[in-house]
């Protein structure tokens, strides 16, 4: 692709309908300071628009007002916070096309990846509108026989919710929606890359009738500076934070003043097995959605490709092609694939990771640099004869490449595939149902992908172990990230 200006529309007057300001207490408020940061089109590198660029006592104004909010929340019936959610779940679905484009601007991926989104992040909001009204306790009488033990299922109280920008909408009604459902108040601090899908998610939830105070929105380009404070205040009580692995690790430890719960969602490093009884037309379809999705920028995205010796050959040359036939364009244009990257700092990352595995001996089959135009674009790469010491071997990716390397033996697979200090999901293609089975426990993984390259669905459990993170979100594990639960022992009296 060879961007060109006649290409890009000024969209000014479309963003300009979606809330720029902060939501603290139910109000939208510029910042303290009045001081503003620019939202950038990544496939043009021009600036979108402006929104408030919150400061540290924007952030305590915030979590005051959740905190005000949180004891009638709390006491509000599980039917209500029900029938918030699923208003809010219809409301997107009658938005999605608005949403999309404005989703795509803020973030680069496609109308048809960004419509997507927007139905999967609906999702999380009927689904937890669903469990808001099933949370229970439990009643026994203790083994001793001498005590009623009565246990209760309570909110946690104030949460500060942290959002990464790849998947603006989505992350925000992941955390939202079972905080909504639990009970609690929150502060959301969006990413700074993509702060207007998380406002316009805002403003549905209040028009589908959420309270004042329960939902507050603080964007800010000083993230640091705001959030410490309240992690050490002794507020918040609970952390929902998705990012990187080594932000992760500083705000445990800001955590830990406060003992502050925590649930992480962090980096990854997906291995994607194809051995030598695989159904290639299988592996390759999954192939295409666990390395494309959101232009590779994703947790779950494969990122080292083991490809069994046998099949290696026919593998790399089809996915080759197929990833070829991409097109590689704005994402709100008419047949649109591949997006750009989030900003000039992830491409050069990108072809940084590229050029040290081909001066390693990979060889390029597809795609191996960034088309000339505006924009942050990278073509999409397929690279065989990896060598393991190359640096994309042990980084997170996050960008349209797919490095193939070959192997021949099933334990020494997984050995390498476990090799990382990484471990938030595995892809395993085989025909073979003991090894299928063999394979998806020994890996170190919280999610496999099973003949299949989407593991994603608010009805099950999301998330990692080992340095990928702690806790899960979505299913039915997902509320309890945000319940205590409560113990009311009686003596028995006769």
């Amino acid at each position: 692709m060879t961007a060109t200006t006649d290409q890009f529309t000024d969209f000014s007057g479309f963003t300009e309908q979606f809330p720029r300001n902060l939501l603290i207490g139910g109000e939208w408020v510029e910042g303290g300071a009045g001081a503003t940061m620019p939202v950038e089109n990544p496939a043009t590198g021009e600036t979108l628009t402006v929104v408030a660029d919150a400061e540290p006592a924007d952030g305590a104004r915030a979590l005051a007002a959740a905190v005000a909010a949180q004891r009638d929340w709390a006491r509000t019936a599980p039917r209500k916070r029900s029938e918030i959610l699923r208003a809010a779940y219809d409301l997107l679905l009658a938005r999605i096309e608005d949403l999309a484009l404005l989703m795509t601007l803020e973030m680069g991926k496609s109308l048809d990846e960004a419509r997507g989104e927007v139905r999967y992040a609906a999702e999380f909001f009927r689904w937890f509108s669903e469990e808001a009204v099933r949370i229970d306790g439990g009643y026994t009488r203790v083994p001793a026989g001498d005590k009623r033990a009565l246990v209760l299922a309570a909110p946690v109280g104030p949460c500060l919710l942290i959002t990464p920008w790849n998947f603006p909408l989505a992350m925000g009604a992941r955390k939202i929606g079972p905080a909504i459902a639990a009970g609690c108040t929150m502060v959301l601090k969006p990413a700074p890359q993509t702060p207007l899908s998380s406002l316009a998610l805002a403003a549905i939830l209040i028009e589908a009738g959420l309270p004042a105070g329960v939902l507050n929105v603080v964007t800010t380009s000083r993230a640091g500076e705001l959030t410490e404070p309240l992690l050490r205040g002794g507020e918040v009580r609970k952390l929902s934070f998705t990012g990187s692995t080594a932000v992760g690790k500083i705000l445990l430890a800001q955590c830990g003043s406060a003992v502050v719960r925590t649930s992480m969602e962090l980096g990854g490093n997906a291995p994607f097995l194809v051995f030598s009884d695989a159904d290639l037309d299988v592996a390759l379809d999954a192939a295409m959605q666990a390395k494309m999705r959101n232009m590779g920028e994703a947790c779950t995205s494969a990122n080292r490709f083991y490809v069994h010796e046998g099949v290696a050959a026919p593998f790399a040359e089809e996915l080759a092609r197929r990833m070829s036939a991409l097109r590689v364009a704005p994402g709100w244009l008419e047949g649109a694939q591949v997006g750009p990257l989030i900003d000039g700092a992830s491409r050069d990352k990108v072809q940084r990771l590229v050029r040290d595995a081909v001066s390693r001996g990979a060889t390029v089959l597809a795609g191996g640099g960034a088309p000339e135009g505006p924009g942050y674009f990278y073509r999409p790469t397929v690279l065989i004869d990896v060598a393991a010491a190359s640096e994309l071997c042990s980084a997170e990716i996050f960008g349209p490449v797919a490095a193939i390397q070959t192997f021949n033996d099933d334990d020494d697979v997984v050995a390498l595939a476990n090799n990382t200090p990484w471990g938030l999901v595995g892809y395993v293609f085989t025909q073979d149902v003991d090894r299928a089975f063999n394979v998806s426990e020994d890996l170190n993984v919280g999610m496999v992908g099973l003949n299949s390259g989407i593991v994603s669905d608010p009805a099950t459990p999301f998330g990692g172990v080992k340095e990928s993170g702690l806790g899960r979100e979505g299913g039915r594990v997902g509320i309890d990230e945000f319940l205590d639960y409560k113990l009311i022992s009686m003596p028995i009296r006769r």
